[in-house]
């Protein structure tokens, strides 16, 4: 009995100090850098800048409008555990000032990736790749390097795509098209190359005047296609295309607002293919 009592004690103790050795092996700060970030916009740079260096997590669902979002008590724990928080500062991100103050974490970095123009649109990717790596780097220099360089090559991608995408939109020849647009669309609409006549807002604010007069516009510069934002009332021209018989299509501003279109490239290859498809009816 008194063998079977020093062999268990013995096996403890070289178990006990295994996992000390284990322990003291252990690298300190290997935790991932954790990353909150307003609107998938922002979330899909930020997890390919930062790869396995960094946990991303989103607040604003892709489908939604960011100024009708309602903060939960969840999105308030994440900022509480975040090192990093990335928004636009866009008005309709007013919500972020009460959400910051809520989840009192002094560890917290805020970062305003404040870049002008539609996010769809390739140059805006490219600078806002470069400030969210600024930012990346701000909150963990250790790993600048790899942030930079994984940058670099995102926005090769960027460049790539907006070769690819040029090249089959002047084939279209969209200049020749009179449209219509939801306002939240008009930078990514007039970089496609169409003729924008006239601009709308929610459905909201299309009272029968304003619907009159679009309508009336609409038929004086002989509008053939109407083109609502996804986010911000998906049918708020329908109204107007079926006054006007004409064609209408819904895209989207942000990367997951439909289905298989996680990143930009696929979120911006869905809007080319539904303009393209229009077009060719």
């Amino acid at each position: 009995m008194k063998k079977i009592s020093l062999l268990v004690t013995a096996i403890l103790l070289l178990s006990l100090a295994a996992t000390s050795l284990l322990g003291g092996c252990s690298p300190v700060g290997t935790s991932k850098l954790k990353v909150v970030t307003s609107t998938s916009l922002i979330a899909q740079i930020a997890e390919r800048v930062g790869g396995n260096e960094v946990d991303v997590v989103n607040i604003i669902p892709p489908s939604q409008c960011p100024g009708h979002f309602d903060v939960k008590p969840g999105d308030i724990q994440r900022l509480a555990d975040a090192d990093l928080f990335c928004l636009h500062g866009w008005q309709g991100e007013m919500f972020s000032e009460e959400l910051i103050a809520s989840a009192d974490n002094p560890d917290l970095t805020v970062v305003k990736i404040d870049v002008q123009g539609n996010w769809m649109t390739p140059l805006v990717q490219l600078e806002a790749t470069d400030k969210i790596t600024d930012a990346l780097c701000q909150v963990d220099a250790e790993n600048c390097s790899v942030y930079q360089e994984s940058a670099a090559e995102l926005k090769g991608i960027i460049e790539a795509k907006e070769a690819e995408i040029e090249a089959r939109l002047n084939q279209a020849n969209l200049s020749g098209a009179n449209v219509m647009c939801a306002d939240m669309q008009v930078g990514f609409v007039g970089w496609a190359g169409f003729n924008i006549v006239a601009t709308y807002g929610r459905p909201d604010s299309l009272t029968p005047q304003v619907v009159r007069e679009l309508v009336d516009t609409g038929r004086a510069e002989n509008v053939t296609l109407i083109i609502d934002n996804l986010q911000s009332g998906q049918d708020a021209g329908k109204g107007v295309a079926e006054e006007l018989g004409c064609r209408r299509i819904i895209i989207s501003n942000f990367p997951g607002g439909f289905d298989n279109t996680e990143t930009w490239e696929k979120a911006i290859d869905r809007n080319v293919e539904l303009i393209l498809g229009v077009m060719a009816q």
